[in-house]
């Protein structure tokens, strides 16, 4: 049997062994799931009114229509301007004739100098057709892709005329490519992250860019001769889905529309799987509370049919549940008559992600009831039909619209001359004025977290759990936990040397992008700050250091470190920035305490900490100086550098409408310390 004196050694021994591996870590708890417990309690608490006003507003089609509206105008809200309509330019670059049917090759220009390309499948024959738009999921060959190729020419053999466009970054239509032509990144997917985070720093979508593609590609359909318009409909299938859904809820021409494999942004999906790319993600849709139905719901009572795989990657539960959502709202809106087929219906596949052979038999069946007038339409059987090769079905002559028309506006260089135009319509701001803008871009009333006579940095009480004291490199750490400020809690260090600092009630406040472990590991310069300040602390902001998101929950295609609480905190309306900003009361009011004569300097490593820290600065007077150990050049700067990795980590919705990293600089003026 072990004696008592051993194993008491042996627990010492542990304990003092544990220490020496994680001296600097707080929390007694799973530290890196606190932000994502806190954002998920935030969606949750956002969402938790919907479904009692979605019940009340099945009750009867006026309530039902009201709901709609209001859809309507949230989700404009969210998805930002739109573009006024400009000519098309369309052109026909080419035609495949094929026995049934014809593929054209389409240009068009959405925006002017920014092109689509696209394939329009037509039948044998002459007439009026019923015709679909048919946006592309997330394949790098766009429309060329196998599936779409085949759906699209069975709807063609059955009477349809199909218009087939190349989303932004796929097909012909990559955005970010070199002087060649050549993709810069790993994929559309990514590209579409990317490109978001650029747009939402302008006050637009991604999204928007896409709509407005589709709602042009609806315009070339109207405009073609072999089309009947009052027979318009839409279909797609993964981010082609997506797609679909947002323009249902814009474009009322659409008669009839399916969604196969549909992915949007809502609460169960954030919850289970996280946020999806950047194509799908609208920044504020969860204090507008839109979920997957809620764009469904739009089109109602108009025919939709829902195609799912049992064995989807997407949600299958998440798909039923807002078949169920939609179908009451279809329920309420019900004309009286002899009821044909159900106007909503979800047809259930045993596969996986796509639209397989069996859902392209489906959708050909649903089109052909709903466009087509087919009251008991014959069985769909899909042939095997020679499919077109990508170059084959190629619009433009070098098969990018990059390296194919002198003139072309790529997506970048559309937002990089937005930037430009904004930054000459800003006025130099004044300190007061940029102070006012900081706090309205932040959501932030200077009020709430620090009150403009800086006698009060925080409303609330701020409790300091102090948990023991690590002595190292001549120096004392507290570890302590700071709680009590809006958000979840912060691990933090107070550092103290053995002598006092030269200047009694003077403070600094540290963080750093790499967390506080990479400060408190340099003893030799927190010796060189103990000179100047009674106490240092090093503080991990949420996010940062111990309560940093897992590698696991980061998938690298996104270029984001951040990725999930970032991508979240925009759907939730709480940048992350702006959550940072509030740690920083937090942190400056455990620092003070009720020492109102306190001075308190803040100390920023990293681009993303900086940015926090000078607009943390200009919301209170009690802030000294900012020391900052990298500055960063500006937002603006980001958008001529899509590529560079990281960026969601700072993005503010719209930021660039009211300033910029130089203006902050300029406000703060001699605060700064570089």
């Amino acid at each position: 049997m072990r004696s008592p004196f051993l194993t008491c050694l042996l627990l010492l021994l542990f304990s003092s062994w544990a220490l020496a591996q994680k001296p600097y870590e707080v929390l007694d708890w799973k530290a890196n799931t606190t932000l994502h417990s806190y954002l998920m309690q935030q969606l949750h608490q956002q969402y938790a009114p919907r479904a009692g006003n979605l019940e009340a507003a099945t009750q009867s089609a006026p309530a039902t229509k009201a709901y709609q509206d209001s859809v309507r105008a949230r989700f404009r809200r969210v998805l930002g301007p739109l573009p006024v309509r400009t000519p098309l330019n369309a052109q026909v670059s080419g035609a495949i004739e094929r026995p049934g049917f014809r593929i054209e090759k389409i240009i068009y220009e959405s925006m002017p100098r920014h092109r689509v390309t696209a394939n329009l499948y037509l039948p044998a024959g002459t007439g009026k057709w019923p015709a679909l738009l048919f946006p592309c999921g997330h394949e790098a060959e766009g429309k060329a892709t196998a599936s779409y190729q085949k759906t699209a020419m069975l709807l063609a053999t059955h009477g349809f005329a199909v218009l087939v466009p190349d989303p932004v970054s796929q097909g012909e239509r990559m955005q970010l490519t070199d002087a060649g032509g050549k993709a810069l990144t790993r994929g559309g997917t990514t590209e579409h992250t990317l490109l978001n985070a650029q747009a939402t720093l302008l006050g637009l979508t991604l999204p928007a860019a896409e709509l407005w593609d589709n709602v042009r590609g609806l315009d070339y359909l109207s405009s073609r001769p072999e089309v009947d318009t009052a027979r318009l409909g839409c279909l797609g299938n993964s981010g082609g889905a997506t797609q679909t859904a947002y323009l249902l809820a814009v474009d009322r021409r659409l008669k009839v529309a399916a969604l196969c494999s549909y992915v949007a942004a809502g609460e169960r999906n954030l919850e289970l799987t996280g946020p999806a790319d950047g194509c799908v993600m609208l920044p504020g849709a969860g204090p507008a509370r839109l979920d997957l139905a809620d764009w469904l719901i739009a089109f109602a009572p108009k025919p939709l049919l829902l195609l799912a795989g049992q064995y989807d990657f997407v949600d299958y539960t998440s798909i039923t549940t807002a078949y169920r959502e939609a179908g009451n709202a279809y329920a309420a809106l019900r004309q009286p008559g002899p009821v044909r087929l159900p106007t909503i219906s979800l047809s259930t596949h045993a596969d996986g992600h796509g639209i397989s052979r069996p859902k392209r038999e489906s959708v050909v069946r649903w089109f052909r009831f709903w466009l087509r007038g087919e009251e008991k339409p014959t069985e769909v059987k899909e042939e095997d039909l020679p499919l077109a090769t990508a170059r084959e079905l190629q619009c433009t002559p070098t098969g990018q619209v990059s390296t194919s028309f002198a003139d072309e506006e790529s997506l970048p260089a559309f937002y990089q001359a937005q930037a430009h135009r904004l930054h000459a319509a800003r006025s130099a701001l004044a300190s007061n004025d940029i102070r006012h803008a900081v706090s309205q871009q932040l959501g932030m009333s200077l009020g709430r977290l620090f009150r403009p006579n800086g006698h009060e940095i925080w409303h609330g009480t701020i409790q300091t759990e102090r948990r023991d004291t690590v002595p190292r490199g001549g120096l004392l750490f507290h570890r302590l936990i700071l709680r009590g400020g809006p958000g979840p809690p912060l691990p933090a260090l107070r550092v103290y040397g053995h002598t006092s600092g030269r200047s009694k009630g003077r403070h600094i406040a540290c963080f750093s992008d790499r967390g506080k472990a990479a400060l408190a590991d340099s003893t030799a310069w927190l010796r060189t700050l103990l000179k100047d300040y009674e106490s240092v602390l090093l503080v991990d902001l949420r996010g940062q250091g111990e309560t940093a998101d897992p590698a696991a929950a980061l998938d690298p295609k996104y270029y984001n470190r951040e990725y999930r609480p970032a991508l979240i905190g925009l759907h939730l309306g709480q940048p992350l920035p702006a959550q940072r900003v509030a740690d920083v009361a937090t942190a400056l009011n455990a620092l003070v305490g009720n020492w109102l004569d306190a001075t308190i300097d803040l100390y920023a490593d990293g681009r993303s900490s900086a940015l926090v820290a000078l607009q943390a600065a200009l919301l209170t007077p009690r802030i000294g100086q900012v020391r900052l150990r990298a500055l960063p050049a500006s937002w603006q700067s980001q958008l001529a550098q899509p590529t560079t990795k990281d960026q969601y980590s700072d993005v503010l919705p719209g930021v660039l409408q009211h300033y910029d990293v130089p203006d902050l600089v300029r406000a703060l003026g001699s605060r700064v310390v570089k």
